[in-house]
């Protein structure tokens, strides 16, 4: 038989990877729109510096390379200009998942699990060898 800490400990692990596997689906999607504005914000700034045109065909290679990434991120967060049902899904599924992390742990636990994933996926970045 399990004494209430070890119960605990459980639902918290538990509560934790469900927490992560959801905000991790939805950060695919969110991602996208957040890249695509810091990505025209550099364009932007590369134009501007580029008075003599030296480097057009990268900033060119750059604009396709947002226009797909903005395209990517339509398709996969609407359908006729509606959020999908699968996007609607992910973001209630998350608050409930919040909400009971709150009531099962505290609302305090909550905020320390959120910043946890913030680490995780900050070192996963640097730790990262792909280009």
């Amino acid at each position: 038989m399990m004494n209430k800490q070890d119960l605990k400990n459980l639902k918290k692990r538990y509560l934790i990877w469900f927490y992560k596997t959801t905000k991790e689906a939805l950060d695919k999607i969110e991602r996208k729109f957040t890249q695509v504005d810091i990505d025209r914000f550099i364009l932007k700034e590369l134009k501007k510096a580029d008075k003599e045109k030296t480097i057009a065909p990268f900033i060119a290679q750059f604009e396709d390379c947002i226009r797909r990434k903005e395209q990517e991120g339509f398709s996969l967060k609407f359908e006729n200009k509606q959020p999908k049902p699968h996007y609607i899904f992910l973001v209630l599924k998350l608050q409930a998942i919040e909400k009971a992390i709150a009531r099962e742990l505290g609302k305090k636990a909550l905020e320390e699990i959120k910043l946890l994933y913030e680490l995780e996926m900050t070192e996963r970045i640097l730790r990262s060898t792909e280009h």
